[in-house]
């Protein structure tokens, strides 16, 4: 009958999705652990340059190959400003990728679906009941939990992963604003231009040189390209095979990933705090997620 098999379509759809996002989450976590890995033999602000230039080179050469405009992408004032956020995030991201573990930044990235509600909601006005305020709440409390601000093993540099939310947050708030004529190549050319820019500003800030990069951190940078134009491929078609609600939730993978990688390469400990405020990170992200009627596939739909 039709609506069997409209439900057999819709699963098959959602179940696509949901291993496009798995996908795209593992690739974003092997992505920052290359990343976290290059930084420890060449200067961050390089490799988050040479980073961006790789990233931004495929999608130049995706957007000859369709024969899209670039230019006119910056013509829009929505475009300028989720630029800057854009440059905010990464910049401050990949400095905590840098100089934190790899975990607790992956983990405090989760937060971003919670910012983005409570963005929506203080600048959109979108309705949010008493239950998802409460929500939003809870996932900010649970990011102080990992932070632990008062406590002995707090270290101030974990602002940089907070401020690198914020700004994923509000390119994301951006991006709903967007047109919806430009593609998917048009933000990830963008985004990681955005990424060239925010290397030129991290190398001026530390005033350090470039160096050579050797063979083994070459291949290191290559694959974290690799990794991250995987990563932003998958997330885009995880966003348009099912439905947004059943889809999204699985971004939480990415704090599994984060997780392993961060202990088995980096053999990074992780505290009863830790795994606390991860809980409730994503418990609270999970009930928004589920009882929202709906938000814009643009929301959330880029790296963070």
């Amino acid at each position: 009958m039709p609506i069997f098999k409209d439900m057999e379509a819709d699963s098959r759809a959602n179940l696509t999705g949901i291993l496009w996002m798995t996908l795209a989450m593992a690739c974003f976590a092997l992505e920052d652990a290359l990343i976290k890995g290059t930084t420890q033999s060449m200067p961050s602000g390089q490799v988050i340059l040479m980073f961006g230039a790789g990233g931004a080179l495929f999608f130049w050469l995706g957007l000859l190959w369709r024969k899209e405009p670039i230019r006119v992408a910056m013509r829009s004032p929505v475009m300028r400003v989720r630029m800057v956020l854009e440059v905010v995030g990464r910049m401050f991201y990949f400095l905590a990728l840098a100089l934190t573990p790899l975990s607790s930044t992956t983990a405090i990235l989760q937060a971003t679906p919670v910012v983005v509600v409570l963005g929506a909601a203080l600048f959109f006005g979108e309705r949010v009941t008493l239950r998802r305020w409460l929500a939003i709440i809870t996932g900010l409390i649970g990011v102080l939990i990992i932070l632990q601000p008062s406590g002995d093993d707090f270290s101030p540099l974990s602002i940089l992963a907070v401020i690198g939310l914020i700004g994923f947050a509000g390119r994301d708030l951006a991006s709903r604003a967007a047109p919806v004529s430009f593609s998917a190549f048009v933000l990830g050319f963008y985004g990681f231009v955005a990424i060239i820019v925010a290397g030129v500003m991290v190398s001026l800030w530390n005033g350090t040189r470039m160096i050579w990069p050797s063979g083994d951190a070459t291949l290191t940078l290559l694959g974290a390209i690799l990794f991250g134009v995987i990563a932003y491929m998958a997330l885009m078609k995880a966003m348009r095979a099912g439905d947004v609600s059943v889809v999204t939730p699985f971004r939480y993978s990415r704090l599994l990933f984060g997780v392993a990688l961060g202990y088995c390469v980096f053999n990074e400990q992780l505290s009863p705090s830790f795994w606390l405020g991860s809980l409730v990170i994503v418990a609270s992200g999970l009930f928004i997620l589920g009882r929202r009627k709906s938000l814009p596939p643009a929301i959330g739909t880029q790296q963070g």
